[in-house]
């Protein structure tokens, strides 16, 4: 059996951003992808959300990837909160997520950080944080660089 220990912290957004995230959905979602993640094998060690995105920590195991546990936790979900009629509207995630590898040493900082969302986010925007994620960590998307493109041509 291998000895694998690979943390992951995934975000990814509401569709649109849409704030759909209230604190009564908040706590069932939370509930339910921790639930649900048990099942299929996901462990997920801390996870927290706010009114439109969520943060992730997972450990994968050998026979798992980024896109298929994205994939398992994002669409199980939205179908779930979508089928108990949660929201007013069509519940979706967002396409695009974020996936970062977590070093040992770091895992407790991660941690904080998503536990501390509601504190953290009285301070800054999900767009902004996502492009601080996205530039702290040399990620070029095409969003990054139809954003780099709009910022160049404002200044012109």
């Amino acid at each position: 059996m291998p000895a694998i220990k690979v943390y992951i912290h995934f975000i990814w957004s509401t569709k649109n951003r849409e704030p759909l995230i209230t604190r009564e959905l908040k706590v069932q979602l939370l509930q339910h992808l921790k639930e649900n993640s048990i099942k299929k094998g996901i462990f997920i060690d801390t996870l927290n959300c706010v009114q439109d995105h969520i943060h992730l920590l997972v450990s994968l195991g050998s026979e798992q990837t980024i896109a298929k546990t994205a994939m398992l936790l994002k669409g199980e979900s939205s179908f779930w909160v979508n089928k108990q009629q949660l929201t007013k509207h069509k519940f979706e995630w967002q396409d695009e997520y974020i996936a970062l590898s977590v070093s040992y040493s770091a895992l407790d900082n991660v941690r904080m950080y998503i536990s501390n969302q509601e504190e953290h986010h009285r301070k800054k925007t999900f767009a902004t944080e996502y492009n601080e994620f996205l530039s702290e960590n040399h990620i070029e998307t095409d969003l990054a660089k139809a954003n780099s493109e709009i910022s160049k041509q404002s200044t012109t």
